[in-house]
C-alpha cells in the first residue's frame, strides 16, 4: 500500500549513499574473478542498490510503500519518472522476482543471468541516480 508522507530528502541522500557504496563494491567484484562463483550474490546486490534508489525517489515526493507488495509497489512508482520505461520496470520487476526466488526459496539466480542484464542494470542505476540528483537539488 502506498502512504502520503512528508518528503523527507536527508533521508534520501542517506540512501543514495549506501547505493553508490554497495555500487562500488559491485564494480570492485567485477574486476575480479569472484563473480563466477557468487551470481546470486552479485544479483541481490543489484536489487538491493535499486530497490534503495527506488525508494528514495519516492522519500522524495513524499510517499511510503508498506505491507506486502512494497517492494512491487515502489518499483512500479518508477514509472512516474520521465525516462524510465515499462521494459526498464519489467527488467526490474524480473530482479525482483528472481532475487525473492533465491533468498527465500534458495534457488540460485545462474550466471547467463547477470551475463546478459548487467549492461542493462547498470544503465537502470545509472538514470535512477541521475533522476534522483534532480529531485534532491528541487
Amino acid at each position: 500500500m502506498m502512504m502520503k508522507i512528508l518528503k523527507d530528502k536527508e533521508k534520501a541522500k542517506s540512501l543514495l549513499k549506501m547505493a553508490e557504496q554497495t555500487e562500488k563494491f559491485l564494480k570492485e567484484i567485477f574486476s575480479s574473478n569472484i563473480i563466477k562463483e557468487h551470481q546470486s550474490m552479485a544479483a541481490m546486490q543489484y536489487y538491493d542498490i535499486i530497490r534503495s534508489l527506488a525508494t528514495a525517489l519516492l522519500l522524495c515526493k513524499g510517499f511510503k510503500a508498506t505491507g506486502e507488495n512494497a517492494h512491487k509497489e515502489t518499483i512500479d512508482y518508477l514509472s512516474n519518472f520521465k525516462g524510465i520505461t515499462i521494459l526498464e520496470i519489467e527488467k526490474i520487476q524480473d530482479l525482483r522476482i528472481r532475487r525473492n526466488k533465491s533468498s527465500y526459496e534458495g534457488k540460485p539466480i545462474e550466471s547467463p543471468y547477470l551475463e546478459n542484464n548487467q549492461r542493462n542494470l547498470d544503465l537502470i542505476i545509472s538514470k535512477l541516480k541521475s533522476i534522483l540528483t534532480g529531485e534532491l537539488r528541487a
